[in-house]
């Protein structure tokens, strides 16, 4: 009993640390909504590269949340057609939503920032006469740089990175480039941000 006491005492240090910045700094924090658009990469995305691909597919979606001037939370919804790539007999889409903790210092006009979190990421494919959704846990980790234009509107830019916990199944799909994995993948993206 005494060494689950032990154990616990780091992880509820850290919690109420995490807590007293996050009251500490609430005082100042704005809500933001954030539409993005943007394209998966690396993994087991269509594009192997973050440059030099000629198979992007458009990743779009939208993150709400609030930010101060040290932290932020937001939640983010994404989604992504043909997800492997271009194919005449099947058809994948991914559909990513992220709760994400935000280290986010604000200089001047700019904020760059960190982030990463967990959510669900659901995959949808059609071919070979079937279709099938499943969902997954995964997480997801990776920062930008917010450049505001005046004290409500701005631009952003990440590169982030996701990973699936389970394992997707894809052996009912033959002509699929990957079989049997851990979905992963990286995506760039620009946004608008609006503060309220």
């Amino acid at each position: 009993m005494n060494e689950r006491l032990a154990i616990r005492r780091p992880w509820v240090g850290l919690l109420l640390a995490v807590l007293f910045v996050g009251v500490a700094s609430r005082a100042d924090a704005q809500g933001f909504i954030s539409p993005f658009i943007g394209y998966n990469f690396g993994g087991d995305a269509g594009c192997p590269h973050i440059t030099n691909c000629e198979d992007k597919h458009a990743n779009y979606g939208v993150a709400v949340g609030a930010i101060g001037s040290i932290v932020g939370f937001e939640a983010e919804l994404a989604h992504t057609n043909d997800f492997l790539g271009s194919s005449p007999n099947e058809s994948t889409d991914v559909l990513t939503v992220m709760g994400n903790f935000m280290l986010a210092p604000k200089i001047g006009p700019i904020q760059p920032y960190g982030l990463g979190g967990l959510g669900l990421m659901r995959t949808s494919i059609e071919g070979a006469g079937q279709s099938t959704d499943e969902n997954q846990f995964g997480w997801d980790l990776g920062g930008g740089l917010i450049a505001y234009f005046s004290s409500h509107v701005g631009v952003r830019g990440d590169v982030r990175y996701f990973h699936s916990f389970q394992i997707l199944d894809l052996s009912r799909f033959p002509n699929l480039t990957i079989q049997d994995t851990k979905l992963d993948f990286g995506r760039v993206s620009i946004a608008v941000v609006f503060k309220f």
